[in-house]
């Protein structure tokens, strides 16, 4: 059974020049589907129409822009027409005749071409991503504790709490603890953990115990030592 779909974008197109070309290649009015949907979007009426294909039938389209949007979707079409034991056909595209040896040869052909361009770009992607890593940078998504960093520090140096920044910021306290890891609160003040302030910790320390260290008694005079040497 030869089953019809056509499909324009906008509500203001119609389909009539694809109706009649559906009818004209032999197509019963009473099975064909017909939207007015964006390729981008969900396609319901291609969707039934596929799901109420039986063994044998044929879909037929006026053309390969009313029934795919790229070529991974009308090789994603194709295999579920094929799941269902039909076979697809389009009027203009002469090469999409999966009834006909020709045809399944072209269509396998165009299916490996595009496997192999997936391939490459996947290739391509990885080694992208490879070099980039090399050089100190990282794909995906900014990290939110980077962009958040800044003004946890921030808060935290003003004298904030942790619940507080917590609600402040949205972060977790992990989050906001592993911020704060190399960060230490000196009179309210946070000092960051360089080698050049830890010296300089170790100096004002040393420093303050020279203060406090007890001076000796000037009172106090060494005690002479007699030693009796026998004679």
């Amino acid at each position: 059974m030869l089953v019809g779909y056509a499909r324009v974008s906008t509500i203001g197109q119609t389909n009539d020049r694809q109706v009649d070309a559906l009818l004209a290649a032999g197509v019963d009015k009473r099975n064909l589907y017909h939207e007015k949907q964006s390729g981008v979007k969900e396609r319901p009426e291609l969707n039934r129409c596929i799901n109420e294909l039986q063994t044998g039938d044929i879909l037929i389209v006026s053309e390969l822009t009313r029934l795919s949007r790229s070529t991974a979707d009308l090789f994603d079409i194709s295999k579920r027409v094929k799941e269902k034991g039909a076979d697809v056909k389009s009027l203009k595209e002469s090469w999409l005749d999966t009834t006909t040896p020709q045809g399944k040869l072209m269509f396998t052909i165009f299916a490996g071409l595009s496997q192999f361009e997936r391939d490459l770009i996947s290739q391509r992607t990885k080694e992208g991503l490879k070099a980039a890593k090399a050089r100190g940078r990282s794909g995906g998504r900014p990290n939110k504790r980077n962009d958040k960093a800044k003004t946890v520090k921030t808060l935290y140096g003003n004298g904030f709490k942790i619940s507080e920044i917590v609600q402040q910021t949205g972060l977790s306290r992990a989050t906001i603890y592993r911020v704060l890891g190399n960060t230490i609160n000196e009179n309210s003040e946070t000092i960051e953990l360089k080698p050049e302030n830890i010296q300089a910790t170790i100096d004002k320390i040393q420093k303050q115990q020279e203060q406090y260290k007890p001076k000796p008694d000037a009172t106090d005079k060494p005690k002479l030592v007699r030693t009796f040497m026998k004679k």
